[in-house]
């Protein structure tokens, strides 16, 4: 088959592969956790390497495939003989290492690049290990047994084939112990669930599993891939395979119940048809058992007649529709256009009651329509972003295997805590702080957690503990991340500040918590020897900057010998926001109503210029700088009289900045658009964070408050707007 981008087939390839490959993961870290493996974690992973073999070989990926079925083997000899001891925790490192192969794989894939992979090595570890369980004897059963069970789950997968009625490769195949002397029939009916995409893909796929251990088959509808038909054929009546095979009717319903999306399998024992696969879809059956409830593992019944059909497939629920018929998956790409439309439906809205010709109309009943409308418009903005909403779990728990692995390598003993994973937000926040919590993370166990001999000599526990933690905060969300380490060291950071020329104001003047601020600047680094992970001077103001393009701050707390916080403020979306817009000469400004605590008007007296010429204003016992944003920005026409224009206090992170402005226009919800691409190219601009059309077609700069922080923090206050003008007409 032909893989290729926006191919549906592909594409659903690529997301099923990947959420498996995930859960996976995540299951091998918790039974690693555990110390051994369960017999129901082996059955799960055995499904999941059958499903991932199946699809991978139906795609053409062979390198994939071929892996997914050494591992197969492995967990299907370890299903077949609990009793065994084995080595899990090499078990484990081994299933990593065909994770992370996979892993490697599909990102190539999702990049348009060919997956060319060499698993030579990860399979000829598998088979050395599966080779050394067949040679020892099962504790159970002896070396008797464990023939018995090698024998028993030897076989061959294929890697291609028609979904059309034919003949099946029969050769190399070794019969299963159970089967009778002559060929067998089955009649299969699949059933998938509602929210299952591309049925007929995943029939094809069923088959194709199959193919190689059947002599003869057919299926209605016949032609899975070019009948558009096919997938309303296979929801209205299910998906039918006619079967003619020499394996046991355990074996066959093994292969088909590891599908993906299943709901509902029946598999019959059928009498021997006549000169066909089998009978025609109208025939019904009444007498239907489990497979495993007839002494002849699901043989026909002495009279002929079928002996069996289960209902359910093994492993898994029996659910009804309402339980799984209300949910189903869309692409995100249409989810961002439709995202983009609503952007414009609230821009249109903004055009047609804020229009000056009507402003200056009394008209009741146009009043109530512009009311029903905000409504309605409102409604589907919340749905829209309600639908993009996505929980932080997934990307919290990829953590475990960070922590896991820099643990080992580090000899560390780390536990990883998180809290409130079913925090949700938009999903294109997350694309954008995935990096950056993994880098706080690697930074908390490698610089921030002791030793185990340090921490038993202070008097800790000798596992240190990381807890990621993400809660709901108005139109924000927290994610924190802290350590119960050895904190940071103020002195260390003033002495390597001072050494790098970064500290623009007297030491005495500094709070601890603009002082930990200093390890966010570019090349800051503490550590003293290069490691893997850290040392290099790279890292921390790349955190800051990937959280700054999504509308975020990161602020640091630490105190010596008790840990560290790192507390990450992101919006919830970054769309549409609440905005108050001000005047600044001809110019407007729209600033986020999530930063500003108020807003005043100031006497001329009321400014304090130090000797510098930076001002300030004292407000309820606090020193504030000022900046003039006519001045910041080099505006021509702006107020220059404090008195004669508005101070609005900005706040964040703890930190507070009063913008002057002439006037304030009113708050409203505004669409944020990227800056033009000729002026994002420009190094040195600063402050600024999008822009936005509002309702008479004019544009509003949106101000990047955490920006204008690091301006002033960096001396780039008051003296910047020349600077600053120079650079946008350049």
């Amino acid at each position: 088959m032909s893989a290729r981008q926006g191919d549906p087939i592909f594409e659903a390839y690529l997301a099923e592969t990947t959420q498996l490959i995930e859960e996976l993961e995540e299951l091998i870290l918790v039974c690693e956790h555990e110390g051994a493996f369960t017999e129901e974690a082996i059955h799960e992973i055995f499904r999941i390497m059958h499903t991932v073999k199946g699809s991978s070989a139906m795609m053409q990926y062979h390198n994939i495939a071929a892996l997914a079925h050494a591992l197969e083997d492995l967990f299907s000899l370890l299903r077949e003989r609990p009793s065994r001891q084995a080595d899990w925790s090499g078990i484990s490192d081994l299933m990593l290492e065909g994770v992370d192969f996979t892993k490697v794989e599909l990102h190539k894939l999702q990049n348009g690049e060919p997956a060319d992979g060499d698993a030579s090595t990860v399979i000829a570890k598998v088979n050395r290990l599966l080779g050394k369980l067949k040679d020892e004897p099962d504790a159970a059963n002896g070396a008797g047994g464990a023939a018995a069970s090698d024998a028993s789950t030897a076989g061959t997968s294929g890697e291609s084939g028609s979904a059309t009625c034919g003949s099946g490769s029969a050769g190399g195949m070794i019969a299963d112990p159970g089967a009778s002397d002559g060929p067998r029939h089955f009649a299969a009916r699949l059933i998938f669930t509602e929210d299952c995409q591309m049925a007929n893909i995943r029939a094809y796929q069923a088959v194709f599993q199959l193919k190689d251990r059947l002599l003869d088959y057919r299926h209605i509808p016949e032609n899975l891939l070019d009948d558009p038909d096919a997938e309303a054929v296979i929801r209205d009546q299910g998906f039918r395979l006619f079967m003619t095979t020499d394996r046991s009717r355990d074996e066959i319903y093994e292969a088909l119940s590891g599908i993906s999306y299943l709901k509902d399998l029946e598999l019959e024992s059928i009498a021997e048809p006549d000169g066909r696969c089998g009978p025609e879809p109208a025939e019904e059956h009444a007498s239907r058992d489990s497979p495993a409830g007839g002494a002849d593992g699901g043989g026909t019944d002495g009279g002929g007649q079928p002996a069996g059909k289960t209902a359910a497939a093994p492993g898994r629920e029996s659910r009804t529709p309402a339980q799984h018929g209300t949910t189903i998956q869309v692409n995100v790409g249409k989810l961002d256009e439709l995202m983009d439309l609503v952007g414009e439906l609230v821009i249109a809205e903004a055009m047609v009651t804020q229009n000056p010709e009507i402003a200056r109309l009394q008209l009741e009943q146009f009043q109530k329509a512009v009311r029903h409308l905000q409504k309605i418009t409102k409604e589907i903005q919340d749905k829209v972003m309600e639908i993009r909403m996505v929980p932080l779990a997934t990307t919290f728990q990829r953590m475990h295997r960070i922590v896991r692995d820099m643990s080992r390598k580090l000899g560390k003993n780390v536990a990883l805590r998180l809290i409130g994973e079913e925090t949700e937000v938009d999903k294109s926040v997350i694309e954008h702080i995935t990096d950056p919590l993994m880098h706080l993370v690697r930074n908390a166990v490698d610089h921030g957690l002791e030793s185990a001999e340090e921490r038993a000599a202070a008097g800790k526990p000798e596992t240190g503990t990381i807890t990621l933690e993400a809660l709901n905060s108005g139109g924000e969300v927290l994610i924190l991340v802290r350590d119960d380490g050895r904190g940071l060291s103020r002195e260390r950071i003033l002495e390597k500040a001072k050494a790098r020329g970064l500290l623009h104001r007297p030491e005495a003047d500094l709070a601890d918590r603009e002082i930990f601020q200093l390890i966010f600047l570019p090349g800051f680094s503490t550590k003293e020897e290069i490691t893997e992970y850290s040392g290099r001077g790279v890292g921390l103001d790349v955190v800051q900057q990937n959280i700054a393009e999504v509308g975020g701050t990161i602020a640091v707390d630490s105190a010596p010998g008790e840990g560290t916080v790192f507390t990450i403020k992101i919006p919830l979306t970054l769309a549409i926001i609440d905005g108050m817009n001000a005047r600044v000469g001809e110019a407007l400004y729209t600033i986020p109503t999530t930063s500003i605590r108020e807003s005043f008007r100031a006497r001329a007296g009321d400014i304090i210029t130090d000797p510098d010429g930076n001002e300030m204003i004292m407000v309820r016992g606090e020193c504030y700088p000022v900046l003039r944003i006519h001045r910041l920005f080099g505006v021509e026409g702006g107020r220059r009289n404090i008195e004669d224009g508005v101070l609005i206090m900005a706040e964040q992170d703890g930190r507070g900045i009063c913008l002057f402005a002439d006037e304030l226009l009113g708050q409203q919800q505004v669409v944020v658009k990227s800056l033009p691409r000729y002026i994002r190219k420009l190094n040195r601009v600063r402050g600024i964070s999008g822009c936005t059309l509002l309702g008479d077609g004019s544009i509003s700069l949106i101000l990047d408050i955490q920006g204008l922080f690091n301006m002033k923090h960096e001396g780039e206050d008051c003296h910047v707007g020349d600077r600053t003008e120079r650079n946008l007409a350049g």
